[in-house]
């Protein structure tokens, strides 16, 4: 039962320097703890919730003391309960959150409970911004016609969300065309501290999207979450983790002249990839910090989840303050929020003492030691020093098909293909950029590479070079303060000129929203095998995920961007080789268009004023003509309406008792498909264009929706019957029982058909059969994808057996009642002889009280094979949702127990 919070006795009262109190708090140092003094900041904020919301029920005040002792209880892989402040969703995953929450309600009125509870209890942030598909580019009116379009093709999804703000209290919706949710988050929704009644506690945050850590830079601690469970976060449930470890990363000096943020992020990416902090905090500190901004830092901290960790923290400091005011956030919160963290402990001040944290392991980096780079050709934490990168591509074009190989023969690598552009006479070869795009919430809320991006665009032009007509250019700001600041350096204007107009606000390029790309350099591409190039200043360089078209994708800094746009290829050297030829004939290198250090720290400082911020989030909230003209229903339950493509009800609680179904075990089950490593949740949910020939384009032609307004799997996330055949469907994946093939098919064991992954699930469903999938390392990195786990639970799957996961996606597995399981170490399907042929049984206790997080599980195969594998159920509350079938069954269950 739920007692009186035993911490209210360090409730203390927060005064303002002029007199009167912000409000109350719970004081840390109140404690009388010294351990307290050693805790990394992070680990604090973890604390301060855990003694906020003590109730002896949901959280204990043995988990408080967990996370006290934490430099000896963290080693032990604890679980500790933590509730954050918040929840952040965007329009891709915010979709099928509220779609769930719908269904909830209806499935809470049909076991008899009172659907109204099915409501968040936390604040809900939801930013529509995954909708911009970049289909109208290099042109002046190319925003105003890609919103129209969006809301042609998305206008029911809107009207979805929009009567989901107002059903459901205590969320908030961003209209369409105001930017992309982390940068809308870092410079307006991010409180740092909330006063909320009268009680003061820091901001924190859990979002359906995995760069939801980009918060992390200004001190909030975020990170992502599945869709899942952040629903059942928004319903008052607390998560359930394992306290992580904290490696402490620390910074020396500067960064040298002409090296980027970006630079700088892809390099702590490699390093920390390869020290392995999967499922760890990490925490920066060191008198390097005080050389970073507040947007490079957020930069770190968005690409938390390519070096693996579950956040990379920034504590607040001067510096943060600093961007607050900036940002147009009071002088009065402003204090507030430093008066609340130095109060409690919580703020770094350089110009005092540090007292020694504790950290679970050390790195360092000397900033000067960071040189230019991009990363690719299909991982973001594959670095490439930009004076190696056309020895590292020919290198790929040479390898072996792989991470970092192509296998283009010797003597088709210096193939040219001719074709026809709209009149002229063209060519592509390898490695020719037909992709250039300046995107994604990594950079795109980073003015100095932005306005970087720009300078180099003006040295350009005024030396006489142009990017090639073919080659798709994008700029797509992560909010309009980005417009306002280039317009008011003069310089958007060069970016015009070689093509870089604004196309909308939201993600583009980086979710796989590029658009297509004219049909001759796409025919030319597929005809002639060519390995074409994407250059982005995003995150993420999955195969496949980008365009279908480039199989080679590098991440890279807005300038570089630009500078491989002028060259039209990733096969030169800077250093060596011109970049083209000026107005007066003479060569044009790297270094003739590259910006000092110095001029772009001017053309920020002169340009980005807080003016900008205050009347953007200002127009924020007052929408646009057209989200206000969308007309919604005030019921409080939703209409389903059978014949949509975009929203649709889905079966997860047909039939649902209050009795819990216990635990399955999987018996004779065949192997759906049989990965190696690296399996992406681009992979197993792509976000992308519906292939014309795929079985979601099937059932969308088959209900009369034509090819063009196919849309993309992300923006019908509200359909399971688009998304379960979008399941496996992208076109990279590489199936084991397709030796020499790559894309979405598998073969029917019984059969021995090959048909597409969906239709041999359906096959095994009809037979009544079970199905599992085996794979390598790292299954189910890259996004937090909720239909990742969704969609394989709708085909059938019962459990995955993997080397490894990625945490967000082991998570979504567990919320969705499918069971994870690891092979020993040293072992995997190839060591251990299994070809996925063979029928797998999996013995489990009947009852879920025999069953134990982390326990051994053997399974067997009908050839007489027998093999023991760690079961991942981390804690006794993910048990509890195996029990239950999944964690949205739980929480209904447990609402209505409750209340009776």
């Amino acid at each position: 039962m739920v007692s009186e919070n035993p911490f209210n006795r360090i409730l203390k009262a927060l005064e303002k320097p002029g007199g009167g109190e912000f409000g109350k708090y719970y004081s840390l140092p109140a404690l009388n703890d010294p351990r307290i003094d050693k805790l990394p900041y992070s680990i604090r904020i973890l604390l301060e919730s855990a003694i906020r919301n003590c109730d002896e029920f949901q959280v204990k005040s043995n988990d408080v003391e967990k996370i006290i002792d934490w430099q000896n209880t963290a080693p032990k892989l604890v679980e500790i309960p933590f509730k954050p402040a918040r929840v952040l969703l965007q329009d891709f995953t915010g979709v099928p959150a509220v779609v769930d929450l719908a269904c909830m309600r209806d499935a809470m009125n049909n076991l008899g409970g009172d659907s109204s509870k099915i409501n968040p209890l936390v604040p809900v942030d939801l930013v529509i911004d995954h909708s911009v598909q970049v289909d109208v580019a290099r042109t002046e009116n190319a925003v105003q016609s890609n919103m129209e379009l969006e809301f042609q093709r998305n206008k029911e999804r809107f009207a979805f969300l929009k009567w989901g703000s107002n059903a459901f209290d205590n969320m908030l919706v961003v209209p369409p065309g105001s930017g992309i949710v982390h940068q809308v988050n870092l410079e307006y929704l991010g409180r740092v501290v909330f006063n909320t009644n009268g009680l003061l506690y820091p901001d924190s945050v859990v979002g359906t999207d995995s760069h939801t850590t980009m918060i992390d830079g200004l001190g909030v601690a975020g990170w992502g979450v599945g869709g899942i469970e952040a629903e059942a976060t928004m319903l008052g449930q607390p998560m359930s983790m394992v306290l992580p470890g904290v490696v402490g990363f620390k910074l020396s000096g500067k960064l040298r002249n002409g090296v980027t943020a970006t630079d700088l992020v892809l390099t702590v990416t490699q390093m920390l990839r390869k020290l392995g902090v999967v499922g760890k905090f990490v925490e920066f500190y060191g008198e390097g910090m005080s050389e970073l901004s507040l947007a490079d830092r957020a930069t770190i901290a968005n690409m938390s989840p390519e070096y693996g960790a579950t956040m990379g923290f920034f504590p607040v400091d001067h510096v943060t303050l600093q961007y607050l005011r900036l940002t147009g956030r009071s002088d009065e919160t402003v204090s507030m929020i430093e008066s609340y963290l130095r109060a409690n402990k919580m703020f770094v001040d350089y110009t005092e003492s540090q007292t020694d944290r504790v950290y679970s392991a050390y790195l360092e980096l000397q900033l000067e030691e960071v040189e230019p780079c991009v990363s690719g050709p299909k991982r973001p934490h594959d670095r490439v020093p930009l004076k190696e990168m056309k020895s590292d591509w020919h290198s790929c074009l040479d390898s072996r098909v792989g991470f970092k190989g192509f296998a283009v023969p010797k003597e088709a690598q210096s193939k040219v293909a001719e074709f026809d552009f709209l009149g002229t006479r063209a060519q592509l070869r390898h490695g020719d950029v037909v992709i250039a795009a300046i995107t994604s919430c990594t950079n795109t809320s980073n003015p100095s590479v932005m306005l970087g991006a720009a300078l180099v665009a003006k040295k350009a032009c005024e030396l006489g070079l142009e990017v090639k007509p073919w080659i798709k250019t994008s700029l797509a700001p992560g909010s309009g303060v980005v417009t306002k600041y280039l317009q008011k350096s003069g310089l958007q204007k060069y970016l015009n000129q070689l093509g870089f107009h604004i196309v909308g606000y939201g993600c583009t390029t980086c979710i796989g929203n590029s658009g297509d790309i004219h049909e001759a350099v796409a025919a030319a591409i597929t005809e002639n095998d060519l390995v074409a190039a994407a250059v982005l200043s995003g995150n993420r360089n999955f195969e496949g995920r980008v365009h279908p078209l480039t199989r080679a994708n590098y991440l890279a800094s807005p300038p570089l961007v630009v500078a491989y746009a002028l060259a039209g290829t990733v096969d030169i050297d800077f250093e060596t080789e011109p970049i083209g030829v000026g107005k007066d004939g003479k060569e044009i290198f790297f270094r003739d268009i590259w910006p000092s250090t110095e001029e772009v720290a001017d053309a920020v400082q002169s340009n980005v004023l807080p003016d900008m911020f205050k009347a953007t989030y200002e127009a924020i909230t007052k929408g646009n003509p057209m989200w206000n003209d969308l007309s919604v229903s005030a019921r409080s339950l939703y209409a389903w309406e059978p014949t949509s493509t975009y929203i649709h009800e889905p079966p997860y609680f047909k039939g649902m008792t209050m009795s819990p179904p216990g635990p399955h075990c999987v018996r004779d089950a065949y192997c759906l498909l049989n990965f190696g490593d690296s399996i992406t949740t681009d992979h197993i949910s792509p976000a992308g264009s519906i292939h014309k020939d795929s079985p979601a384009a099937a059932y969308l032609m088959e209900r009369g929706v034509d090819r063009r307004d196919f849309n993309s799997y992300g923006s019908r996330r509200g359909n399971d019957e688009v998304m379960a055949r979008g399941t496996f469907a992208n076109i990279r994946i590489v199936n084991k029982f397709l030796a020499g093939q790559v894309g979405p098919n598998t073969i029917h064991i019984p059969s021995g058909q090959k048909l597409s992954v969906f239709d041999a699930a359906m096959r095994y469903k009809s037979e009544g059969k079970d199905t599992i999938i085996l794979a390598g390392a790292e299954y189910g990195s890259g996004s937090s994808r909720d239909w990742a786990a969704k969609g394989p639970m709708l085909l059938g799957v019962k459990a995955v057996i993997a080397k490894s996961f990625e945490r967000i996606h082991r998570s979504n597995l567990v919320g969705m009642g499918i069971i994870p399981m690891c092979f020993k170490t040293g072992e995997d399907a190839d060591t251990l002889g299994l070809t996925g042929h063979e029928h797998y049984t999996i013995e489990l206790p009947s009852s879920i009280s025999e069953i134990r997080p982390g326990q051994d599980v053997k399974v067997t195969t009908d050839d007489g094979k027998s093999f023991t594998c760690t079961l991942r159920f981390d804690t006794e509350v993910e048990l509890e949702y195996f029990n239950h079938g999944g964690i949205l069954q739980y929480v209904i269950r447990n609402l209505i127990g409750s209340n009776q």
